[in-house]
């Protein structure tokens, strides 16, 4: 594991031990930036769930109020009308056959993919590809319909998935440091609500374990999350 830098450890040395509410911790992040960029600010959950069992999976989606202060790049698989009306709506990257066969040989510039149900015939085919990277399209998510301006247009605007690890472990970019600190907390909130609202029904004891925000090279902020 790659040493970290001089700046990284001051600030760790600093970093409040406790657990602060949501607005502390925020302006905390916001005091101390690390990197030259605009770093993006993380929500990480650890839910008290089993991951080995299927019924505590735990998958869904947000749409933040105030979009994550990214670019999305969208892919469209979809032919006809759906493809037409996708790259009416903005989409990045529109195709079928051709699009398949990119992604087959590797390529994976986009943040999020998006089929007709028709196409999926052929991108389900994508998995080694598009699973491990978390792209493959799920009609769960949204990103698995005919309606392909209106996915667009969601993800464009900041909609954004969310899926429990093996270790029952959640992380979900929240928006850029620059972003006002009460827009971040809205977009914090929304999450930990989306969350909240994808809890298993056989769950049992504290669902949120620990909630941590943290910034894409500073330290990680335990905040306080009431069930």
């Amino acid at each position: 594991m790659a040493a970290h830098g001089k700046k990284y450890s001051s600030l760790r040395e600093k970093a409040p031990e406790g657990i602060l509410e949501l607005g502390e911790a925020l302006a905390f992040l916001k005091d101390n930036p690390v990197a030259k960029f605009d770093e993006t600010v993380e929500l990480s959950i650890k839910l008290g769930l089993d991951s080995k069992k299927s019924e505590n999976s735990v998958r869904g989606t947000v749409a933040l109020p105030h979009g994550t202060g990214k670019d999305v790049k969208v892919l469209v698989f979809a032919t006809g009308p759906a493809a037409d009306a996708a790259r009416e709506a903005g989409a990045d990257f529109v195709g079928n056959e051709d699009m398949i066969e990119k992604v087959k040989g590797g390529w994976t510039d986009f943040d999020v993919a998006i089929a007709t149900p028709e196409a999926m015939k052929e991108v389900r085919k994508l998995g080694r590809v598009l699973g491990p990277r978390g792209l493959m399209p799920n009609p769960k998510t949204g990103t698995v319909t005919d309606d392909t301006a209106a996915a667009v247009k969601q993800s464009k605007a900041g909609k954004v998935e969310f899926r429990m690890d093996r270790h029952g472990n959640i992380g979900v970019p929240c928006g850029k440091l620059s972003f006002e600190a009460g827009l971040l907390a809205e977009n914090v909130e929304s999450v930990l609500r989306a969350v909240r609202g994808e809890k298993p029904a056989s769950a049992k004891g504290v669902y949120f374990k620990k909630c941590v925000v943290s910034t894409t090279m500073g330290v990680g902020v335990r905040i306080n999350v009431r069930d």
